[in-house]
């Protein structure tokens, strides 16, 4: 049964002012959008049905306390569609104007492919809201900062991305999740997001913060974090899910760089590229012995070892297959997810090339 409806003279409270603030955005973005007999009329429907699934997910909060089974199949719909389409279209320049305070940064992957960032989502509390943009030194009321909230977001964050890994590749071991989930968590990226969202702009933070690379890289990232726990904090009803599917949009450029060629094994030449010099050795090693799978089936265990630009038998990554190709292929992967060691070998055979 619908909750108490309220009188058409009743005055609007924040939280709907914001939804509304929200969806003007997205309809901003749909009128904004040229005729479909253009040109670009494919891309353009494309932008427009995106922004109309927007538009769904982000109203579904105003009616999920007395919302139907059917609403709730609609969202849940409307969410896997938006994620699909974000995937198909990474060279689209969505037009969609975030809420306040966010830019439409473009993020620029390896190939120079440009795409939008997903709309940063709105936080319905006034009181939390204040408190994402507060350094804990500015203020005595820890309540009052973002010094409890980054803790949260920062829990929600590894949730999330670690579903979103778990669910996207599903054939990897647990180090290699965690690997790829360094990569979407790390300080450097959120850092990198919050300020593409313009939320660097907004942060009441002591004077000197800013001048100071390292700290302010940290101030940024817990800021984002915190941002993340007040969204999912200020709309108790559907916040998390909220969150939940903006992260996924928001990552889904950095994995779909990680996903596995299906044709071809690539992982031990990329490796070798980037590591392997004149008198260099990298040894596929059995780490242990096949295990029995049942029916003649059996899984090998492959570890890949360096010897050479000063170390010896370091072990770069392990993996494991049907067959011995496959399992010296994901220890390959393994080894180039590990990308500060990487760096650092490639460093070495740099700086050793260039005293030949």
């Amino acid at each position: 049964m619908c909750s108490k409806r309220k009188s058409v003279f009743s005055l609007p409270s924040d939280s709907e002012k914001k939804k509304a603030k929200y969806n003007d955005d997205l309809q901003l973005a749909k009128d904004s959008i040229p005729s479909t007999h253009s040109p670009q009329s494919k891309e353009n429907n494309f932008v427009l049905l995106r922004t109309l699934l927007q538009d769904i997910i982000q109203s579904h909060g105003d009616t999920q306390s007395h919302g139907s089974q059917t609403d709730t199949d609609i969202f849940t719909a409307a969410t896997e569609l938006d994620a699909a389409l974000q995937r198909a279209a990474g060279t689209i320049k969505s037009t969609t104007k975030p809420y306040e305070g966010a830019t439409l940064a473009l993020e620029t992957s390896e190939a120079n492919v440009e795409c939008s960032l997903p709309p940063l989502p709105p936080i319905l509390d006034d009181m939390l809201e204040r408190a994402v943009f507060t350094h804990p030194g500015v203020s005595n009321n820890s309540g009052a900062t973002y010094d409890r909230l980054e803790v949260l977001g920062d829990a929600y964050i590894e949730l999330i991305s670690t579903k979103l890994i778990w669910d996207r590749f599903q054939d990897i071991p647990s180090g290699q999740i965690s690997q790829i989930r360094e990569r979407l968590v790390k300080n450097e990226t959120l850092s990198d997001y919050a300020s593409k969202y313009g939320l660097d702009s907004r942060a009441s933070v002591p004077p000197d913060y800013r001048k100071q690379p390292k700290r302010w890289l940290k101030t940024k990232a817990d800021i984002f974090e915190a941002y993340v726990a007040a969204v999912v904090l200020s709309d108790t009803s559907n916040g998390y899910c909220v969150a939940e599917e903006w992260l996924r949009q928001l990552w889904s450029p950095k994995l779909e760089k990680l996903e596995k060629p299906k044709s071809a094994l690539h992982a031990k030449e990329a490796l070798a590229k980037k590591i392997m010099g004149k008198g260099i050795k990298l040894n596929y090693i059995d780490e242990r012995p096949p295990a029995q799978r049942g029916r003649g089936l059996q899984t090998y265990f492959i570890g890949v070892y360096l010897t050479g630009w000063g170390w010896n038998h370091k072990h770069l990554g392990s993996g494991q297959g049907s067959n011995k190709a496959i399992a010296g292929n994901e220890a390959a992967e393994q080894a180039l997810l590990n990308e500060p060691l990487i760096e650092k070998i490639m460093e070495v055979k740099k700086a050793h090339l260039a005293q030949r």
